[in-house]
């Protein structure tokens, strides 16, 4: 046998493989002598069928599938040992005057080869990090928030913006559902207009049409599906039967108990000062997410090199289930063009700064993971066989485990990213935040 490489250019490149009867033949006798111990051919004891017989009806087929094997592992081997970077797979070129009638063999692969270049992380135009600060007026919502959720209901004669109103919807046929609403989820000027000043026992005349702020409130309101509610417009009757609102909680050392309950918020001051910290904390997993999207933009915009577009269109062609017209092809390609890109931007960075991910780093972030959703219901401090029993269920399931794999790689490259590169930052609003990022 004999592998040879012939370059076209510095992207594309032609392996020619030559095999000869030598190369495969005593491998096609061995499978046909074991189809002859085997054969069970009328009027022939069972393995003593003649050679012959089994060559005729067995031979073609069985050198062909060995000279496949020896083909496909012998061509494997090569662009592992001559360590070839290969983009897709290698596609056989079409041989009009190829027979397996004959004993020699020549085969023909081209090859993508994945380009050479390099990555400037400090180039002169920077990358935007923002940093969202939590503004008074968020944690003046969120501190409301709590006293309202730690807050006692009461009995109003009259609703307001604040109330919370039951009563019974009817349409005088199929609707008669008893709910309880607040007048917040209410869309529309004049439909808050009339529950604004309502009393016990007034009947509001409503529309169903954009009644409140979403379809699911209409939806549980009047215990309709989905589909029910899908475009419904009709006319409403609803009655009140009671009206309330939610006394806010005193910010008080009582209300500091039991939203901390180590006792280390003791003012108004601290309160205020652990509800900032908690949401920048959230907010700073944001702002990573988008600090990754903005440099693999900046990346892919900035790193410049060719691709074998033809050979890789040729390849989309003929990789999936379904083949491909090279219009089809040129179309997929331009949409996965970028993303090629990029991962042969990260592929590179993670080679040249040795960055990699072991079991016992992705088992140790699965047992953070599990930590952290056992904590949002009160499990503080849970055994370590039971992180460890659980983590190796969750990383059993491919799917979970790959999940959790792409985490952790992200988490490593924007670590990465912040200590590498320099960026130009801001400091925003959350709202602001979603105006320049989300525009």
């Amino acid at each position: 046998m004999n592998i040879t490489k012939e370059n076209i250019n510095a992207l594309n490149a032609v392996v020619k493989v030559d095999i000869v009867a030598d190369d495969y033949k005593a491998k096609v006798a061995e499978v046909l002598g074991d189809y002859r111990k085997k054969a069970d051919i009328p009027g022939f004891r069972k393995g003593h069928v003649p050679m012959g017989m089994i060559k005729k009806q067995y031979g073609k087929s069985v050198m062909i599938d060995e000279v496949n094997k020896l083909l496909q592992d012998s061509l494997n081997k090569f662009l592992v040992e001559e360590k070839l970077d290969i983009l897709g797979n290698p596609l056989p070129r079409v041989q009009d005057d190829f027979s397996w009638d004959k004993e020699t063999f020549s085969f023909e692969f081209e090859l993508g080869l994945s380009p050479e270049f390099t990555v400037d992380l400090n180039s002169k135009k920077k990358v935007t990090q923002y940093n969202i600060i939590a503004e008074d007026s968020l944690i003046d919502k969120e501190v409301e928030n709590l006293q309202s959720r730690y807050g006692k209901m009461k009995a109003v004669t009259v609703a307001d913006k604040k109330s919370n109103v039951t009563g019974t919807f009817t349409d005088g046929e199929n609707i008669d559902k008893k709910s309880t609403i607040a007048v917040s989820d209410i869309n529309g000027k004049s439909n808050i207009k009339k529950f604004v000043g309502a009393k016990i026992g007034d009947v509001l005349e409503l529309k169903t049409k954009k009644l409140f702020t979403d379809d699911h409130k209409l939806m549980g309101a009047l215990g309709m599906s989905h589909d029910e509610i899908h475009g419904l417009d009709i006319n409403v009757s609803f009655t009140i039967e009671e009206i309330t609102e939610t006394e806010l909680a005193e910010l008080d050392q009582d209300l500091f108990d039991k939203l901390f309950t180590d006792g280390s918020v003791k003012s108004v001051t601290e309160l205020r000062n652990r509800i900032k910290d908690d949401a920048e904390k959230q907010f700073a997993q944001q702002t990573d997410q988008q600090l990754l999207n903005a440099v693999t933009e900046h990346l892919v915009a900035n790193t410049k090199f060719d691709l074998p577009a033809e050979f890789l269109q040729k390849w989309l062609a003929t990789a999936g289930e379904k083949e491909l017209t090279l219009e089809e092809a040129a179309e997929e390609y331009n949409k996965s063009e970028k993303g090629l890109r990029y991962q042969l931007i990260e592929g590179k960075i993670m080679k040249d700064n040795d960055i990699k991910l072991d079991y016992a780093e992705l088992q140790d972030y699965a047992k953070g993971y599990i930590r952290s959703q056992m904590a949002q219901f009160g499990n503080m401090n849970p055994e370590e066989k039971e992180l460890n029993e659980i983590a190796d269920r969750i990383l059993s399931n491919q799917e979970e485990a790959k999940r959790l794999q792409e985490q952790l790689m992200s988490h490593k490259l924007i670590t990465f990213y912040k200590e590498n590169m320099s960026f130009k930052t801001k400091e925003v609003t959350y709202e602001n935040f979603v105006k320049e990022v989300y525009k």
